[in-house]
């Protein structure tokens, strides 16, 4: 596969990704209207990553994807689905808005379940 069908693999993903993490995100943020942390995004991560665990996982395991169903799913897709720039512009708006210990709480919960979420879905395909 050459290399600009490889971007177009990505960038179509991307652009399925990008419009489920505003979906996704978005409904998730109306259903906790009240509260001022940014749950949309820490939901979206979480999925995100496990879902990419799980993804990763498959192809290290069971060898089911092939290199452009990678590039579709697990740079395009799932790239376009998470957001670490969300999350980090997040904290720092609820640092200016002197919500400190809801900042470091964000930060926390992104990378502790980000990674449990990735390490779950990896050992979930690992066992399935």
């Amino acid at each position: 596969m050459n290399y600009l069908s490889q971007v177009m693999i990505v960038g179509a993903g991307g652009f399925i990704g990008s419009a489920l993490r505003f979906v996704v995100s978005g409904w998730v943020q109306r259903l906790a209207a009240t509260s001022v942390m940014p749950y949309g995004t820490l939901v979206v991560n979480v999925l995100g990553c496990l879902a990419l665990g799980f993804l990763g996982g498959l192809a290290e395991y069971r060898q089911v994807l092939e290199p452009g169903q990678r590039l579709f799913l697990m740079v395009g897709i799932l790239g376009g689905f998470t957001t670490f720039s969300t999350f980090a512009f997040e904290s720092i708006s609820l640092m200016q808005d002197t919500e400190i210990l809801k900042a470091m709480l964000n930060t926390a919960a992104q990378v502790v379940l980000g990674f449990g979420a990735a390490f779950a879905g990896f050992i979930l395909a690992r066992i399935l």
